[in-house]
């Protein structure tokens, strides 16, 4: 069975692969997504791209130190019409993504990278179109106080597997990909490795 270590400390990728039967060990990358985001944004670079780098980077970045071991980068990001939405850094910053969002499509876009020895192997990036209510400010505050802190920072401002998919009027996409792991794509290419 071929192991893979998750450049990530997200809980809930772990469990889809725990779940998915993936044998797999955490080695966080610590890559600042915050320096990264910036300098791209200044760049011009699309929100796809961001996320794609940001899969690659932390992917590149563990794999160098875990020499011929497959290292798993992911990254999520929300594009409201071009503009990069990341996930919130306090409860006030929440209210405000979710005013942003409110009666709003968007996408969400999840990348995934695998490396080995410093190098990607394999990428895949997919996009799912969410389209959230029109909700009153009380009802997003009501929504907010459901939420716990550590599932607040960890799935962005909706958990579309909880409380989060009354949010929205029309959600297009695999769930894996909006919680932040695109499962089957990743399972292709594990079992086409040799």
């Amino acid at each position: 069975m071929i192991k893979l270590i998750l450049a990530s400390k997200s809980k809930v990728r772990k469990e889809i692969l725990d779940k998915n039967n993936i044998i797999s060990e955490v080695e966080p990358s610590n890559v600042d997504e915050d320096i990264i985001k910036k300098s791209l944004i200044k760049e011009k670079a699309s929100p796809k791209a961001i996320s794609k780098n940001l899969a690659e980077l932390k992917a590149n970045k563990v794999s160098k130190k875990k020499n011929e071991n497959l290292v798993l980068g992911a990254d999520s990001v929300i594009d409201l019409n071009g503009e990069l939405i990341s996930k919130p850094k306090d409860r006030k910053e929440a209210l405000e993504i979710l005013k942003k969002l409110n009666g709003k499509k968007h996408n969400l876009i999840s990348s995934v990278c695998i490396s080995i020895n410093g190098a990607m192997v394999w990428n895949y990036t997919d996009t799912a179109i969410l389209t959230m209510k029109d909700i009153s400010e009380e009802g997003l505050k009501e929504y907010l106080s459901k939420i716990s802190d550590e599932a607040l920072y960890a799935y962005n401002v909706y958990q579309i597997e909880g409380e989060g998919k009354n949010l929205f009027s029309s959600i297009q996409g695999d769930q894996d990909t909006i919680m932040g792991l695109p499962i089957q794509k990743i399972k292709e290419y594990l079992n086409n490795y040799k």
